[in-house]
């Protein structure tokens, strides 16, 4: 038997992967495209990602900065999102790169990407002069894995929505450690209705992984972020 070359391996791995979501929407009873699929391609190769552009992916996801800010340059048609905890002292990178942040969980880091924004823009390194955020909930808050409780929720999104080069676009979580991820979603999204009443407004969810993508799609997850069933794998770094 022929081993199946690299881009039909994710040609194939990537189909399989929108047709679950497809039969997620439809069993949710939610509309058919309503919810994104964001491949997390975290220690696979920059070819990885050029590859899953010539099968119609725009934005992938990464979780450390220098690993994310070098696949930007290589990739430069591919929208970067980070998904993972950021030092306070990267914000400036990140702001330099970042198409979108899913884990912004204090305000203080938020503080630090706007005025990376600011920088950014000044010294023309991104043609956007805004970065939309996601809050990261910590939904049993333990804020040391990333996070920022629910009771931290409200003034995060306050200064988001109110800083100069930031725009608040939503929630990001990832369920506890033991926790039944349907439960988990479930949680969160009841943190992320009463921001859209809030704010008067829809807002992005983002929950689910290649495991319990299901369970947030019924949830209401707008966006999954999915890596193993896409990339396979990974690497050891």
């Amino acid at each position: 038997m022929v081993a199946m070359s690299r881009e039909e391996e994710l040609a194939e791995r990537l189909q399989a992967v929108r047709e679950r979501i497809a039969a997620a929407e439809q069993a949710a009873g939610r509309e058919s495209g309503s919810v994104r699929l964001l491949p997390v391609t975290k220690f696979h190769p920059a070819s990885d990602i050029a590859t899953l552009r010539e099968l119609g992916v725009t934005a992938v996801a990464e979780n450390r900065e220098q690993e994310a800010r070098d696949k930007a340059a290589a990739v430069p048609d591919v929208d970067i999102h980070m998904i993972g905890q950021i030092q306070t002292k990267k914000a400036n990178s990140v702001a330099r790169w970042a198409a979108c942040v899913h884990s912004v969980d204090s305000v203080r880091l938020a503080e630090a990407l706007d005025r990376g924004m600011a920088l950014a823009i000044e010294r023309g390194d991104r043609p956007a002069d805004e970065l939309p955020c996601l809050i990261q909930l910590s939904l049993d808050g333990d804020t040391s894995r990333g996070g920022v409780a629910a009771d931290g929720v409200d003034k995060l999104a306050d200064f988001l929505a109110n800083a100069d080069h930031l725009t608040f676009a939503g929630l990001m979580c990832v369920p506890p450690r033991e926790w039944e991820a349907r439960a988990a979603f479930s949680q969160a999204a009841e943190v992320l209705h009463g921001l859209e009443s809030r704010f008067g407004r829809t807002l992005e969810f983002s929950a689910g992984m290649s495991g319990d993508l299901a369970e947030a799609i019924a949830c209401g997850s707008t966006i999954v972020r999915v890596g193993t069933a896409i990339l396979g794998p990974r690497p050891l770094p």
